[in-house]
């Protein structure tokens, strides 16, 4: 990254300013703004998220808002109420009091007098998820938004359930955000407040994961704050990216083919990052078309920003399988607009463990001709990595041949010519199972010559949920049904002489929760395709014209606050299989480290620990924990707070454990536990 110094706009920074809410809490922001806004007002931008400005995300913050700043705008970053320094409790995501705040804070940025009464909003994950939502809320002052990494759809399309399967990552994110919603306040901020707001917070915590997993079903929790609820309602230009690692590959391309405001989509080949942060590589210039797009929508500056296509992508060539990547070899293509008129959907029947040409008609068979049958061991999934890469520790899918061994697997022919996609595909299935639960996965692979077999995307079906995502009905044993899986979106490019797999399986375990049982998966060929949307030219038959090489400028910031490293991080991923006790396991740890605060002279540790663990083919052995410790230092003052979430569960049942610890030095100060059990629906 070239890091800027010499920024239109001499800027200055205030780093704690209260903002009052209509109920008396005071949430806390930090703001970079032009030193001549005193005199000429400008534009906010605000960020709003609950990850601790003052330190977890200070690094960060420091290399765009200030290089935002710089070219003219005043750059506000609000922790959410009961996070950082900002007062009240956090104990769920986006609720309606989290974005009636985002409103108020909008409202007195654009009454500040160094405020010409325009807003923006940006950020990624929740930050974006927070913009597009208080989008939809119509704020009289926001005139356009700016988002990464987010998703329109809360029920279908994050990180707790997919297809109506239940994923991992529900419990490993219910365990971080049980973590950071119960951190304390920085005492050389709030003074001697401190204990009292940190003991507020310790004592209306509840485990996250237990009010996820009393929504089971798409039902009103799940559709409050749900954009694609009613696209209508977003009225500001949009400028919308992500990355095909990350787990938000598909909302991009939904809000281009949704929306009717003003709209660019952004989609790269990174993992849960900002663009200019970009991994795996290559990271672009994104801070610069962030300026160009608030210079036109906030400013009103003639700039073409609008010109060109409305999606750019990284069409992604063949790699061989790695958990992590440093660069992904591919080139930038582009679509002028979405649906594209570039990508047909191109129909393959399933044969006996072949992907046949479109039109094929199986020899021999009639159009529901015989069944291939499996029934998966827990052991598939291993190697599918992390829901939402992070690139770090290695968290991707690595070769998918071991987990070939458990599935039902379809290839083609060797392909003759280069063969792209753009977007998502989908199998339809015609299918009988043998219990009333049941799920399937369904991966897409690019298989080289040699064998090694890269998984390119991947999609779950809880089969209750066949007939509309999140209104499950059980299933009969035996009896035939119709069922459509959509994978995630992706752009992808085959090279001649490579096969492409379909592989199905009835388990993916750890990435979704198993179903109570082990499932005999019968699928009837010649009545069952995939179908690919394959990018081409509609009048040549070739790959339509691409991008420059570089449509985009090197990636730019300003230079990140200074720190001190005091202990190194530690990352791990290891699978582990024991075969006396049959026990399989598979352990992350995401350790930060010991880290200064150099401004402010604060040491701040964090660390992850989670476990997903069973045993044989047991499918009720499955469990998963996830721990954090959370470490505050300063000369006189130390605070501690650690957190465990373990989920089991039955054929019936699921069984949650958790525990909140807070320690003042080496003392325990606080000390709470849950046991709660929770039906299964469906799932």
């Amino acid at each position: 990254m070239r890091l800027v110094s010499n920024l239109p706009c001499a800027t200055k920074e205030e780093d704690h300013v209260t903002i009052a809410m209509s109920d008396g809490v005071r949430l806390s922001a930090r703001i970079w703004r032009p030193t001549s806004s005193d005199e000429e007002p400008v534009p906010a931008v605000l960020e709003y998220i609950p990850y601790r400005k003052r330190d977890l995300t200070a690094v960060r913050d420091s290399i765009h808002h200030p290089y935002i700043a710089g070219h003219g705008y005043a750059c506000v970053r609000v922790d959410l109420r009961g996070t950082g320094e900002s007062e009240g409790v956090l104990t769920d995501e986006y609720l309606e009091g989290e974005q009636s705040d985002a409103e108020e804070v909008l409202a007195w940025l654009a009454e500040q007098p160094w405020c010409d009464g325009t807003t923006g909003m940006m950020g990624i994950s929740w930050g974006a998820f927070a913009a597009l939502q208080v989008a939809a809320r119509r704020p009289p002052s926001l005139r356009a938004i700016v988002i990464a990494s987010f998703t329109d759809d809360r029920y279908a399309d994050d990180m707790h359930y997919m297809g109506g399967a239940l994923l991992s990552d529900n419990l490993a994110e219910a365990g971080t955000m049980f973590a950071y919603a119960t951190c304390p306040p920085d005492p050389a901020v709030v003074g001697e407040r401190w204990r009292d707001m940190w003991h507020e917070r310790l004592e209306n915590a509840r485990p996250w994961v237990l009010e996820w997993l009393r929504h089971q079903r798409r039902d009103d929790y799940w559709r409050h704050a749900s954009v694609c609820e009613d696209y209508r309602a977003v009225r500001c230009p949009v400028l919308a990216s992500s990355g095909w690692a990350d787990g938000y590959s598909n909302a991009v391309t939904r809000l281009l083919g949704h929306l009717d405001v003003p709209r660019k989509g952004l989609i790269g080949p990174w993992s849960h990052k900002y663009p200019h942060l970009g991994e795996p590589g290559p990271a672009i210039g994104y801070l610069q078309e962030v300026v160009r797009w608030w210079d036109h929508w906030l400013k009103g500056v003639d700039n073409g920003v609008m010109d060109g296509p409305m999606l750019r992508t990284w069409m992604q060539d063949s790699v061989p399988p790695s958990t992590s990547y440093e660069e992904r070899p591919g080139r930038w293509v582009s679509e002028p607009q979405w649906p594209s008129p570039n990508v047909e959907p191109v129909a393959h029947p399933l044969t006996h463990h072949r992907i046949g040409d479109p039109g094929d008609t199986p020899p021999g068979q009639e159009p529901h001709g015989a069944a291939l049958t499996v029934q998966s061991p827990l052991s598939v999934g291993q190697f599918a990595g992390k829901w939402a890469s992070y690139n770090a520790p290695p968290d991707l899918p690595y070769d998918q041949r071991e987990e070939d061994g458990g599935s039902l697997v379809f290839d083609t022919e060797a392909l003759t010519e280069r063969v792209e996609i753009l977007g998502s595909p989908s199998v339809e299935l015609e299918l009988s199972v043998s219990e009333p639960v049941a799920m399937v996965a369904a991966r897409l692979s690019d298989v080289a010559p040699d064998g090694r077999a890269t998984r390119v995307t991947y999609g779950l079906l809880n089969l209750t949920h066949r007939d509309a995502i999140g209104t499950p009905e059980p299933l009969e044993p035996g009896r035939r049904y119709r069922a459509r899986v959509q994978l995630n979106g992706v752009a992808q490019a085959f090279p001649p002489g490579h096969r492409i797999r379909l592989s199905l399986s009835t388990s993916y375990w750890p990435l979704a929760w198993p179903p109570p049982k082990p499932v005999l998966l019968s699928v009837y060929e010649g009545a069952s395709t995939l179908t690919l949307p394959v990018r081409r030219d509609r009048d040549r038959g070739r790959s339509s014209e691409d991008e420059p090489q570089r449509p985009f400028g090197e990636p730019e910031g300003t230079p990140p606050i200074a720190t001190t490293r005091l202990t190194p991080p530690e990352q791990r991923w290891d699978v582990k299989r024991d075969l006396v006790g049959y026990r399989s396991e598979l352990e992350i740890v995401k350790d930060a480290g010991t880290q200064r605060f150099d401004d402010i002279g604060l040491d701040v540790g964090r660390r992850a620990y989670e476990r997903y663990t069973a045993v044989a083919d047991d499918f009720t052995s499955v469990g998963g924990e996830s721990t954090w410790t959370m470490r505050f230092h300063r000369d006189g003052w130390e605070t501690r707070v650690v957190t465990s979430t373990v989920l089991r569960c039955g054929e019936t049942e699921f069984t949650v454990d958790a525990t909140l610890d807070g320690y003042e030095g080496d003392r325990r100060v606080f000390s709470r536990n849950w046991n709660e059990t929770l039906p299964r629906d469906c799932l």
